[in-house]
């Protein structure tokens, strides 16, 4: 077995229950406050857009918001090596530390820039930087939050375990879509413009001694102790590329829909939902916020059923019903726009998306071995997600503008949805592994 976990060292059962209840904590507190940075962009795109990058044409200050948007994801990959070999050389506990003040620095940076009625280009460049730091804390907060808990959960509740990064991203839709409600249907058009748009990134800026303190407190995994104690490896970017080229590509091939789901059918469907569908911004918030709380809540119920009965059932099941139903789902919503129709959108498929993720990431982590096993996995995913993650929203807004088809969200999902499905098969059952 190649993604085995080194035993642990050996700790008392209560202390390690203790520390397993708080390494669950500090994780998933942590993770999701550090996405609601990085995703609230997305929920305030369109005025962002106005404020920022005035063109003189809406379409083209959008299109540049959301490149803006897709910007942050060039520097994921860098920040998921550089980030993923500091974890599996110096701990998960400083690496994760590190990239909650990192992303709290940029979203601060949002928050506090002056527009660009007011200091002409530099404002879109602010923004632009901003971005790129962000995308740079990301990049190595997936593979270390990932490595962080799979190391600390027993090994027959690894999914449940990972799952709860997953439930902790589902809050940060969920707070980020009721910071967009509750601002854009209380504060008029000018407040909006004029200050409101800023509030959640001020709430951010929050974010970062709140988080460093949680995660300053954390105890480093024991599996980590142990490979520390033995011999860790000089290089594990070029181990992870030698040694694991098959793994790596399985685990790039399945974040591809789960990027596509994250980024297309939640963060980008406020910014459809007023541009395309043509409602109220707060309808786009308030639908949002479902798909957010399905996610939160049940992925890891989801996690814990894959524990029990395998990953791969859960993982080509969600896959498959999300390339079935996606077409048809985005033709009812078009049909029939309204808050209704986009309740149920969002509800099946936030179903659907923690089907697809909660049991994805230990799916991941028993793929590689602990020594490597941060920059594995940041390698696999911020490279999927760089492709076909960050310029999602750009590519379909400038699809449907020069197709004048709203279909094209749908396809876009149905590609994802095929690939990732092949992916899926790669996955093999832990329990023969540990056998």
């Amino acid at each position: 077995m190649q993604g085995t976990l080194s035993p642990h060292v050996a700790l008392p059962l209560d202390s390690l229950t203790r520390q397993r209840r708080r390494a669950i904590l500090a994780t998933v507190l942590g993770n999701g406050l550090e996405w609601f940075d990085f995703t609230v962009y997305s929920f305030f795109a369109v005025i962002i857009a106005k404020l920022f990058f005035p063109t003189g044409n809406e379409l083209t200050s959008l299109l540049l918001t959301v490149a803006t948007f897709g910007v942050g994801f060039f520097m994921r990959p860098v920040g998921g090596i550089v980030l993923g070999i500091y974890a599996d050389k110096v701990g998960r506990k400083a690496a994760l530390s590190l990239t909650i003040l990192l992303m709290a620095a940029g979203t601060a940076l949002i928050g506090l820039a002056p527009t660009y009625s007011q200091i002409g280009v530099w404002a879109p460049l602010l923004i632009v930087a901003a971005r790129l730091l962000q995308g740079f804390s990301a990049g190595g907060e997936m593979g270390s939050a990932t490595a962080f808990l799979t190391e600390y959960a027993p090994p027959d509740k690894r999914a449940y375990y990972s799952s709860w990064i997953q439930s902790s991203i589902g809050f940060a839709v969920l707070l980020g879509a009721a910071v967009g409600t509750f601002v854009t249907a209380r504060l008029s058009a000018d407040a909006l413009h004029s200050w409101g748009w800023r509030m959640p990134f001020l709430i951010g800026i929050l974010i970062g001694p709140v988080g460093y303190f949680i995660r300053s407190r954390m105890e480093e995994t024991p599996a980590f102790i142990a490979v520390a104690e033995e011999a860790k490896s000089d290089s594990p970017l070029a181990e992870v590329l030698q040694r694991f080229p098959r793994e790596t590509f399985a685990s790039f091939s399945m974040v591809i829909l789960w990027t596509a789901c994250t980024y297309v059918l939640l963060f980008y469907m406020p910014t459809y939902s007023v541009r395309t569908l043509h409602l109220p911004a707060s309808q786009g918030f308030l639908a949002g916020m479902l798909g957010g709380l399905m996610i939160m809540c049940f992925s890891p119920v989801v996690g814990k059923l894959a524990d029990l009965y395998g990953r791969r059932r859960f993982l080509s099941g969600a896959a498959a019903a999300i390339l079935l139903l996606a077409w048809p789902m985005f033709v009812y919503i078009n049909r029939a726009p309204g808050l209704a129709s986009l309740l149920v959108f969002q509800g099946i498929f936030g179903l659907l998306i923690a089907a697809y993720t909660g049991p994805i990431l230990a799916a991941f982590a028993e793929l590689f071995p602990t020594k490597v096993l941060s920059t594995g996995l940041s390698v696999a995913y911020n490279f999927a997600v760089t492709i076909f993650g960050g310029f999602a929203p750009f590519f379909i807004t400038w699809l449907i503008a020069s197709t004048g088809s709203n279909m094209a969200p749908a396809i876009y999902v149905m590609i994802a949805a095929a690939i990732s499905l092949i992916g899926t098969f790669y996955v093999r059952d832990p329990r023969r592994l540990r056998g």
